[in-house]
């Protein structure tokens, strides 16, 4: 994930700060427990794309 996007995508839903999970291929919103998918290199920046956080899930 280049550096420069990730420091200017933020969550559409919050607009807060978004953690990206290398692993597993995802952008986190925390603020709103929604983890969004990167596919193909590509962030799919859509709430209805995004998966909800398990409640066990948290910052790393």
């Amino acid at each position: 994930m280049d550096k420069k996007l990730l420091d200017i995508l933020v969550c559409p839903v919050c607009k807060g700060p978004l953690t990206y999970e290398k692993t597993a291929q995802e952008l986190t919103c925390f603020g709103c427990r929604l983890a969004y998918p990167i596919r193909d290199d590509i962030p799919v920046m859509l709430e209805d794309e995004a998966r909800k956080l398990n409640p066990d899930e948290s910052r790393s």
